[in-house]
């Protein structure tokens, strides 16, 4: 049998949108209030969806405390109350858009599942914007 768990977690973070190459009017144009000097942040809600096999023994897919752990320990420790430009290795020499950080996020917590098992990440960045990556 194949299932679909999810699991949700919060955190927040600061970026500044901001493309190098690019005058500072280009940016501002483009980017607008995302283009402040001075950052912005953002309170981001995560949902993380694993999809596998149904273990006959457990009745699970993954345990759900278990990935909740993995997603504080690598997630919310990493990038909670940090500023995305700044702290972050992960984000050198790209923009810190949610397009980009949710990949980051996948690329981080795919590994930790077991062979088989699909990810899909959804990243809020607002009620109303979110960006989606996974195998599925």
């Amino acid at each position: 049998m194949i299932a679909t768990i999810c699991r949700k977690a919060h955190f927040n973070a600061a970026h500044r949108l901001h493309n190098p190459k690019w005058s500072d009017e280009k940016n501002r144009a483009v980017f607008g209030k995302c283009n402040s000097p001075n950052y912005h942040g953002h309170n981001f809600d995560l949902e993380v969806r694993i999809r596998g096999e149904v273990n006959p023994d457990t009745g699970f897919v993954m345990d759900l405390a278990v990935l909740g752990k993995v997603i504080k320990d690598e997630i919310e420790s990493r990038f909670d109350h940090k500023n995305l430009n700044e702290d972050c290795p992960e984000f050198e020499g790209i923009l810190p858009s949610t397009e980009y950080f949710v990949k980051i996020i996948y690329d981080i917590l795919k590994p930790k599942l077991d062979s088989g098992q699909k990810l899909h990440i959804t990243l809020f960045e607002t009620q109303k914007n979110a960006a989606e990556y996974g195998d599925w």
